[in-house]
């Protein structure tokens, strides 16, 4: 018996032995015998018994489909919130709307004042007789064809001067000079000058009206004014040194003139300044106001010979540095200066606060083979090598007034916007001999101007180089100016497009006018 369980065991080991690679299979092992469960063999072919688990499958994101949105997007919280999001739009539009309209109502903007029209009008100085002179008897009718053309240069008003003779009785003032032909050739001029739009104002400065005298020679002068009224005229000039410049005469002239006048065509009366500080009517500012429309002023003084640069930046600074009465001004050049300062003058005249009064020129001129500077005629015949500098130096005058005429009919600040006067420091160009010379002696007073036009936020800046020297503007004189701007007219007429005033420079008896504005800012 014992014999035969010893074989039986050691049959067993060899059957251990002997086992097969393919033990580890699930085919074995898989139920335990009895003689593997508690011997080393068993625990170390265990784990090779048991499966690896699989891997967890990856979520992917993907969007709903059409039907699986319409279903989340027909909830009621979905609802909810788009009801809060649409009503939250149209809140924050009302607030943004109402916002502007508050700003808009409560930002304080320039108050625009109605003006008259001979506030709004360009006058035009224009002497009858230098066409009755080249021209003969023709002479009105010359001047009648051009009327249409002087209109189209932006002129809205003539000043007829030396149509009466000086030392005339009121009761003949109805009668004109011998050398301007008959009465009805001046009426014809007015009747024309109607038709083309420009209003007329007859001149009486300096003539003898006898107001100071009885009351027949003030009946007869006011029956003179009614027949000139009547014949269109929309009002007369005097002196500041004429016995009509009185209270008591200009009223007497308004009462006629309420006879005429009307909300658009009103009677005017124009006083030219020949003093340096005008006489008043009386005490009151109002009064003087109310009975004068338009004071005529002249930039430069009366003097027998030609004012030097000095002399001219002397005497502009002394006016724009001048506070001037409430009376509207009126500004014509009056002294005599250098021939290279005319187009630096008319770009003063144009700018200046108040109506221009430019006098009558040749260059302004439509016709070509006529010449109406008699003064200065002395039967000189010009080169023909002059004659197309003539004619480049007429167009040239003439773009700058039409150009200066037209930006001062559609900007504001121009017509009727503020005025600054801006010291100006510059730096001069010059060759090296006068820059050493500088150095030796204290350096002249600059003759280079600036003032500001302004309206709003818009900006006109004017400079005016009344000396014979290049110069250039100081990056530091003005910090509060804006930098950029663009060019509206120059004496020149040469510059155009934009401009920066860091690097901007005066030529010689240069005028320039700039129209500033902020940078990224073309307004």
């Amino acid at each position: 018996m014992a014999q035969s369980v010893k074989e039986a065991a050691e049959e067993t080991g060899r059957t251990t032995d002997r086992m097969p690679l393919n033990a580890g299979d699930t085919g074995y092992g898989s139920v335990p015998g009895p003689g593997l469960s508690g011997s080393v063999g068993g625990s170390e072919t265990a784990p090779l018994l048991i499966p690896e688990p699989e891997p967890e499958p990856v979520q992917q994101w993907q969007p709903l489909t059409k039907e699986q949105l319409e279903v989340v997007a027909g909830g009621p919280g979905w609802r909810r919130v788009r009801c809060y999001m649409v009503l939250l739009f149209w809140l924050a539009w009302v607030a943004m709307l109402a916002t502007s309209i508050a700003i808009i109502a409560i930002s304080p903007r320039p108050v625009v004042t109605p003006l008259k029209w001979w506030q709004k009008s360009l006058f035009y100085q224009l002497q009858p007789d230098l066409f009755m002179e080249a021209e003969g008897s023709g002479g009105i009718n010359v001047l009648c064809e051009q009327l249409p053309y002087l209109r189209s240069l932006g002129i809205g008003a003539l000043i007829l001067e030396g149509l009466f003779v000086k030392d005339v009785s009121p009761s003949n003032l109805t009668a004109t000079g011998e050398s301007l032909g008959t009465l009805p050739q001046i009426q014809h001029l007015l009747t024309e000058s109607n038709k083309a739009g420009l209003k007329v104002v007859l001149d009486f400065c300096e003539v003898d009206l006898d107001v100071a005298g009885n009351e027949p020679s003030s009946a007869t002068l006011q029956h003179t004014l009614r027949f000139w009224l009547e014949q269109g005229v929309a009002g007369f000039a005097i002196c500041d040194t004429d016995a009509a410049y009185s209270e008591k005469t200009l009223l007497e002239w308004r009462d006629v003139f309420r006879e005429f006048s009307s909300q658009e065509e009103e009677r005017i009366v124009v006083v030219k300044q020949t003093q340096e500080v005008p006489r008043p009517l009386n005490n009151s500012s109002q009064i003087n106001k109310t009975l004068v429309d338009v004071v005529m002023r002249s930039i430069l003084p009366s003097s027998h010979h030609l004012l030097s640069a000095q002399e001219v930046a002397d005497a502009i600074e002394t006016h724009l540095q001048t506070r001037e009465d409430e009376i509207w001004p009126s500004w014509t050049v009056g002294g005599k200066a250098s021939p290279d300062l005319k187009k630096l003058l008319l770009v003063l005249m144009m700018t200046l606060p108040g109506s221009p009064a430019v006098q009558h020129d040749e260059d302004f001129d439509q016709t070509q083979n006529v010449s109406l500077n008699v003064g200065s005629s002395h039967g000189e015949k010009n080169e023909p090598s002059d004659a197309n500098t003539d004619k480049k130096v007429k167009r040239s005058t003439v773009a700058l007034f039409t150009s200066l005429s037209h930006s001062r009919a559609r900007e504001e600040a121009l017509l009727y916007g503020s005025f600054t006067f801006l010291p100006f420091n510059t730096s001069a160009n010059s060759s090296s001999s006068s820059i050493s010379n500088s150095t030796l002696a204290s350096p002249a007073p600059p003759t280079i101007l600036a003032f500001l036009r302004s309206w709003g936020c818009v900006h006109f800046l004017v400079l005016l180089n009344v000396g014979p020297e290049l110069h250039t503007l100081d990056p530091a004189w003005a910090p509060s100016l804006p930098e950029a701007g663009v060019f509206v007219a120059s004496t020149g007429m040469d510059r155009l497009g934009s401009t920066s005033l860091y690097t901007l420079e005066l030529r010689p008896h240069e005028a320039i006018v700039i129209k500033l504005f902020e940078a990224g800012s073309y307004s």
